[in-house]
């Protein structure tokens, strides 16, 4: 189902105010040089206030002398479910601490534990070392979740190029490990990239687009994928716009209309549905890319309509 969400008035005015500000925020050029450290230094994590504290674990990596590092956050009392949480950053930026805000709320809202992971990135790792991490991730969680957390029930969630490693996470388990990804029992995709040859309203976007311009998204998919043509982008096993979707888990796919990303969540929200499965499209005004990140305003009545999602599915 897609619902173009209505919100307040008050809330519109004062999303267009930040609007503004976003788009008086100055951006380094892909070519500048050091453009990657610049940006990184521009998304680095900033301390969120929480009202829980996060642990950490350390789980095998890819290999016998590294680790994948998990960070949760867990309320008191008997857990409903485990959120799997996958950030974002254009495969290139930021870490498991990205939404430690949003991830205590879930997790203090809902009753569940969250767990968000640490995984390798571009340019210094392309494909597919993030996402083998994120496989490793959510393997470990759903063999070890019932000893752990007290609970089998999974929820996958990402965000911008989280929720495609989310997308690809899922694809992999149900191929390799059904009985792991049966665990799943819902997904989170929010503003998410899924065709990497880049959907129609990516190809119209320019470098005014908020948060997300035209030339940082090449460069993301450029150091993603590094020397392979859009056509070769939009393979099933690389661009889950094009993969078999049959047999996964019902899903909320969470947009903004004013991100460059907005038509891959409407397409792979229809193609969802037309292989067989659950999903609702929110799609939110006035919002650019990464809303969710700037909590007020409309991004706090987005991740309070997630968690309620959440917990309706885990009832």
């Amino acid at each position: 189902m897609i619902n173009f969400v209505s919100v307040p008035e008050s809330v519109l005015s004062a999303q267009r105010k930040l609007n503004q500000q976003i788009a008086a925020m100055p951006l380094p050029a892909p070519n500048q040089p050091d453009a990657i450290e610049l940006m990184r230094s521009v998304s680095r994590y900033r301390p969120a206030a929480t009202e829980l504290e996060a642990t950490e674990l350390g789980i095998p990596g890819v290999s016998a002398d590294s680790e994948i590092l998990l960070r949760v956050y867990r309320p008191e009392g008997e857990l409903r479910g485990v959120v799997f949480n996958i950030h974002g950053g254009g495969f290139a930026l930021g870490s498991r601490r990205n939404d430690d805000a949003a991830n205590d709320l879930t997790a203090r809202s809902v009753q569940v534990a969250t767990v968000a992971v640490e995984y390798r990135l571009t340019p210094e790792h392309p494909y597919p070392a993030g996402l083998d991490d994120c496989v490793l991730a959510a393997t470990w969680l759903a063999e070890h979740t019932a000893e752990v957390f007290g609970t089998e029930r999974l929820v996958m969630a990402g965000g911008s190029a989280g929720a495609y490693y989310a997308v690809q996470t899922l694809l992999r388990l149900r191929e390799g490990r059904p009985e792991l990804f049966a665990k799943f029992a819902a997904a989170s995709l929010v503003f998410g990239v899924f065709d990497l040859g880049r959907s129609p309203s990516v190809r119209a976007a320019d470098d005014q687009a908020l948060v997300l311009t035209s030339s940082w998204m090449v460069e993301f998919i450029e150091m993603f994928l590094p020397g392979t043509s859009l056509a070769e982008r939009q393979a099933p096993e690389l661009s889950p716009m094009f993969a078999d979707l049959r047999g996964l888990p019902p899903a909320l796919f969470t947009v903004g209309d004013l991100d460059p990303l907005l038509d891959d969540s409407m397409f792979l929200a229809a193609r969802w549905l037309a292989a067989g499965n659950s999903a609702d499209l929110d799609i939110w005004p006035e919002a650019p890319h990464a809303f969710l990140s700037s909590t007020p305003p409309v991004g706090q009545l987005a991740q309070r309509r997630i968690n309620e999602w959440i917990d309706g599915l885990l009832d």
